[in-house]
């Protein structure tokens, strides 16, 4: 099913498209081209005078602040320092003084952020979601959002994955459960 509608209280809430992800490969969609879908998402959400969220992972430097648990696949960044600004916004999306910028330390952007907060006090309702990876910062998201009782609704050729499959399983057995999913065009043409 293809989104139905967009509420005009709705925000773009983007994941984690900042340096260090924009240089992984995506799948089945470059990180390039999920950046360049945000950005008509964002411009489009800009020109209506609704909110463009930018949300992006970070730590402190001694990583006291990761997460810590037990797992069987380490984290991809567990072995040593990011470089130099890898948890800044890409270029293409940064430098609107009107953007709000949430930065998370999990795979979720809602637990341990104000980003509900953010949303609430602007009377938000819905929110359309994009970024990397389609499997974990996007759908900890939705699930989150969906719970906090959100419309939720998936901008699926402006997401990626690191894997196809990972991608295909969130789009065909996850996102149908918490909200709606649609393109970028077609999402644009409801803003219209």
């Amino acid at each position: 099913m293809s989104v139905t509608t967009i509420d005009p209280k709705t925000a773009l809430v983007v994941i984690d498209l900042q340096n260090a992800v924009a240089a992984l490969p995506g799948e089945p969609h470059s990180t390039a081209d999920v950046i360049s879908k945000t950005v008509e998402l964002a411009d489009a959400f800009r020109k209506h005078d609704l909110p463009v969220v930018l949300v992006r992972v970070s730590f402190a430097a001694d990583g006291a602040d990761r997460l810590t648990g037990r797992t069987e696949q380490p984290a991809r960044s567990a072995g040593g320092t990011p470089p130099p600004g890898a948890d800044q916004i890409v270029d293409q999306l940064a430098g609107h003084a009107d953007d709000i910028i949430v930065t998370k330390r999990n795979w979720g952007a809602f637990y341990g952020t104000d980003l509900d907060v953010q949303l609430r006090r602007r009377g938000i309702t819905q929110i359309v979601l994009t970024g990397v990876a389609t499997s974990i910062g996007v759908e900890s998201t939705a699930r989150a959002a969906y719970e906090h009782g959100y419309h939720v609704t998936l901008a699926t050729d402006a997401m990626t994955d690191l894997a196809a499959e990972s991608h295909e399983h969130a789009l065909t057995r996850i996102f149908p459960r918490l909200g709606e999913s649609g393109t970028t065009a077609e999402i644009i043409a409801l803003l219209g």
